[in-house]
């Protein structure tokens, strides 16, 4: 059988020097008359803007404010839907216990040095107020009473720690797994020290553990993970455990400072007042007359916290004055506190 032999047919294209010069004769170059009939597209119609929500229904932004807050000023800039966060050990002192009393001569001295000191849990009897003026008059560190015949100090066993929604649930049943894993001790205030916050803004004067360390080290260890977890900071390497008794803002001049302290946020650790009146600011008041209605200091006077040692520590190791059971830990969360017993 032959085989035919079919060649591809080649296709010749021409270079461009051809396409260039030569034109197809049935090709008009005059362009193509437009027709009478042609409808044009409607114009576009303008959007109408809708009307700006009422204030009333904007959501509401914390006004970082210092007339509020007796010269305070948030450290942490607000973020929608993050929570503040921090863990701590309650310290019930009772109004008539000698702590109590003792606590209260030793913020008389420190203000007769200090005069600018603001007083932490117990300023319902400071200066002679009773409450309600002190309600009025006064805006401290303190949370909320613990009773009418007690007050309630905290030592924290973390840093600020800020949480996102998601992560609230898995923060408390870590706190709750720490406290269930470790059993009630007992510890004690062993001195007096000057501390002050991690962005140097205030120093304060605290009262220092000694007995009792090596259990809350235990139980700030226990948080390490969850805070590694989530990228929050976990506690100091060489922490020194205290209750906060008193504060004072700082001027910033000063600077070597002595160890930083953990506080709770800053929104976390006042009662917040109604909103001042313009003609009521303390800030107006200061641009009106010169007169700093937040008054600041470099640092405590230099004999300052060794005189109060002289005249306190003694009775405050004497005959268990500083003793006290840790028996709880809490953890708040914005405005939500949560509790959880040690073993006993």
């Amino acid at each position: 059988m032959k085989l035919v032999k079919r060649s591809a047919a080649l296709v010749d294209y021409g270079s461009s020097d051809e396409e260039d010069t030569v034109a197809p004769a049935d090709v008009s170059s005059e362009p193509a008359p437009q027709a009478a009939d042609t409808i044009l597209p409607p114009p576009k119609k303008k959007l109408k803007q809708l009307p700006a929500l009422p204030d009333y229904l904007a959501p509401k932004v914390p006004v970082d404010n210092p007339a509020l807050h007796q010269g305070r000023r948030r450290t942490t800039p607000h973020v929608e839907g993050q929570f503040a966060a921090y863990v701590y050990i309650p310290v019930l002192v009772e109004k008539r216990s000698k702590l109590y009393k003792l606590l209260l001569r030793i913020f008389e001295a420190a203000k007769r040095q200090v005069p600018i000191l603001h007083p932490i849990g117990f300023a319902d009897v400071v200066g002679g107020l009773s409450n309600t003026e002190t309600k009025e008059k006064s805006n401290t560190d303190a949370p909320v009473p613990a009773g009418v015949d007690s007050v309630e100090l905290h030592i924290s066993l973390t840093r600020p720690t800020f949480l996102r929604a998601h992560q609230r649930n898995d923060f408390k049943r870590a706190v709750q797994k720490a406290a269930k894993s470790k059993r009630r001790f007992a510890a004690s205030f062993a001195t007096l020290s000057e501390l002050t916050n991690d962005e140097r803004t205030r120093t304060f004067l605290t009262l220092e553990v000694g007995a009792g360390h090596d259990g809350l080290k235990a139980l700030s260890d226990e948080l390490t993970p969850i805070l590694k977890s989530i990228r929050q900071k976990e506690f100091y390497q060489d922490p020194r455990f205290h209750a906060s008794i008193a504060w004072a803002l700082l001027d910033g001049s000063r600077v070597s400072t002595p160890r930083p302290v953990p506080n709770p946020p800053e929104h976390l650790t006042h009662n917040v007042r109604d909103e001042l009146k313009e003609s009521d600011d303390p800030g107006s008041m200061a641009t009106a007359s010169g007169y700093d209605p937040f008054p600041t200091i470099p640092c405590f006077p230099a004999s300052f916290v060794q005189d109060l040692r002289d005249e306190f520590v003694g009775q405050l190791v004497h005959s268990g004055v500083g003793m006290f059971e840790a028996e709880e830990v809490h953890v708040r969360i914005g405005k939500e506190v949560s509790k959880w017993r040690l073993q006993d």
